[in-house]
């Protein structure tokens, strides 16, 4: 289960969670992730510009973003639409806002 920033436990639909396919695509951006943030890392130690190791910070949020986007994808599409089937609305309506809450801060 998942925890709160509260620390209580948010309710989990379901026991798959991610199909294979999805999987793919989000592990294909966390390794970009990876990539740039191990450029990053080389570029400190090459002393480059502040503002390209700045380009390459963004760069690596970006692809995190976009990975979080193909999990909220996933969540909507498999654990919400299993949890609103299941009548459990409230608590998936309130897991989805700690979910996006999290994503925006």
């Amino acid at each position: 289960m998942a925890v709160a920033r509260t620390g209580k436990l948010l309710p989990v639909a379901g026991t798959l969670f991610v199909p294979d396919e999805r999987k793919g695509e989000v592990r294909r951006r966390l390794k970009r992730a990876r990539g740039q943030v191990d450029g990053i890392e080389r570029m400190l130690d090459a002393n480059r510009t502040c503002a390209e190791i700045l380009q390459q910070i963004a760069a690596a949020q970006e692809a995190l973003r976009a990975a979080g986007k193909l999990m909220v994808r996933s969540y909507m599409e498999k654990c919400a639409t299993e949890g609103i089937r299941s009548g459990r609305e409230k608590e998936i309506y309130d897991e989805f806002l700690e979910i996006i809450y999290r994503m925006v801060r």
